[in-house]
């Protein structure tokens, strides 16, 4: 259960903090509409199994061969969390969106261009390595890791999917976007505190 509300607590607030994909779906919503921002939301949700994937292997492989290098690999992990943190506790201003007019997207170029978003993105790597190598024990079910993994996928979708609704609304893109420096304080301060609480849990 403490394995659980770690992922879900870190994957939120990871998910909720503005970034690469935060700024491409506003950007594909305020241009091209509802639709185009929601199949960009599918296609990040698409991208962050392929991070998971790779990385249940490689955090497997670490575990059954070095118990020193994944405690390596956590404890960076801990501090990648308070480094997003503190960066986007001090983040003053709104993400930058470019929303310069251009051409219209075809269903297949929005999932695309979500998709390849979110799998260049290195803080994506990070992110899901980080997690798992706080998360994920010996003692972890296979099963149990996928779960994670698709809850990960699925956190994505949902919030990218509300950024689409609100942001193919005038009214309600001035609301988001008004709250976003205080959001910014709370989810700072909170992965911030994960990654120092993180760093000292014993090892599984």
């Amino acid at each position: 259960m403490t394995e659980v509300l770690a992922v879900a607590v870190i994957t939120v607030l990871a998910v909720v903090a503005p970034g690469a994909d935060f700024a491409m779906v506003v950007r594909g919503s305020y241009l091209h509409g509802r639709r185009t921002g929601l199949l960009a939301a599918l296609g990040v949700a698409a991208g962050v199994l392929v991070h998971v994937t790779y990385t249940m292997l490689g955090v497997g492989l670490l575990i059954a061969s070095s118990t020193f290098l994944f405690t390596v690999i956590k404890l960076v992990g801990a501090a990648y969390l308070v480094y997003i943190g503190v960066r986007t506790f001090r983040t003053r201003g709104e993400v930058s969106v470019d929303l310069e007019s251009g051409s219209g997207l075809t269903p297949l170029a929005a999932l695309r261009t979500g998709f390849l978003t979110n799998v260049l993105n290195p803080k994506t790597t990070l992110f899901v390595v980080s997690t798992f190598a706080q998360v994920v024990g010996p003692g972890t079910p296979a099963l149990q890791q996928a779960g994670y993994g698709l809850f990960m996928s699925l956190a994505h979708l949902v919030w990218f999917s509300v950024v689409a609704v609100f942001f193919s609304q005038d009214r309600m893109r001035t609301l988001m976007l008004r709250g976003q420096k205080v959001i910014n304080k709370v989810i700072g301060s909170a992965l911030a505190g994960l990654g120092i609480s993180l760093a000292f849990a014993p090892s599984h």
